[in-house]
């Protein structure tokens, strides 16, 4: 049985699982709840052998106007102590950041279908995807600078290993937007498609070639991918040496090697 949340719509079909922000009266603005929603919703996904793949993407007109400002009411605790304060503070961060985090560490690829609006804790989240897509109308903004804050749950950490470097620092220090198709051109997203409706179709299909693959085999594809990007050449290659001795699948092996040779389709274990 699939969980139920408050802000987010899941459903699962031939072994891909949809995950739709689900407040679309607020412009899916990031409440209370859908930050411990989302980190919930995908250490379920993350547990249930079925899914493949994941969607992530919007209900409504925007994808995510990024943190509902409600959230800003009570940050720093009770104590009218500042020390106190400040460590309640630095305690909601981390819990923010790992409320994200759970997207990264789904063991599945987490593919991001986003449309028309993606801005601050938005574009936090779909750092976290292994691949972003995006409609015409689609704009990034790293907004917390017009905030007069620095972003703090992950955007300036993970961006700059996907764009470079000097887009980080003028999308982060003006807050200006991005819109799709320099997203596209600077490696943000793969592709911009015309509207949103052809977008989710387009990306069901590469999430259903991915799902097709051997699992256990994608599985290790995104735990390297993930390693290497912190680590340096000889570590990665310590450790998928190490990953492989001991979880490349010889069922699975198999099963694909004849597959090619006998030109047909693979079928693999959950």
């Amino acid at each position: 049985m699939l969980p139920n949340f408050e802000t987010l719509e899941l459903s699962i079909e031939q072994q891909v699982a949809t995950v739709n922000l689900n407040r679309p009266d607020k412009a899916n603005a990031m409440n209370g709840a859908m930050w411990s929603e989302l980190q919930a919703c995908f250490e379920w996904l993350d547990d249930e052998p079925t899914v493949r793949v994941v969607i992530l993407a919007g209900n409504g007109k925007h994808f995510c106007a990024g943190l509902d400002l409600s959230v800003f009411g009570n940050l720093h605790g009770e104590s009218s102590e500042a020390s106190r304060r400040a460590e309640a503070l630095r305690r909601t961060i981390l819990r923010l950041q790992a409320n994200l985090t759970a997207i990264e560490k789904c063991r599945v690829p987490v593919l991001a279908a986003i449309h028309n609006t993606c801005i601050g804790g938005g574009v936090d989240m779909t750092c976290c995807a292994d691949i972003r897509y995006a409609t015409q109308d689609a704009f990034f903004s790293i907004r917390e600078i017009d905030l007069g804050m620095t972003a703090d749950v992950g955007t300036l950490q993970r961006l700059p290993k996907i764009i470079p470097d000097g887009v980080v620092r003028e999308l982060a220090y003006t807050g200006r937007n991005m819109g799709a198709q320099e997203a596209k051109e600077v490696g943000f997203v793969n592709n911009v498609f015309e509207d949103k409706e052809t977008m989710l179709r387009e990306v069901t299909t590469i999430a259903r070639t991915i799902a097709a693959k051997s699992p256990l085999a994608m599985r290790g594809t995104k735990e390297m991918m993930l390693y290497s990007r912190d680590h340096s050449v000889s570590e990665g290659l310590n450790y998928i040496a190490t990953w492989n001795s001991g979880m490349m699948s010889q069922v699975d092996l198999q099963s694909g090697i004849q597959a090619q040779m006998n030109k047909t389709k693979a079928i693999y274990e959950d």
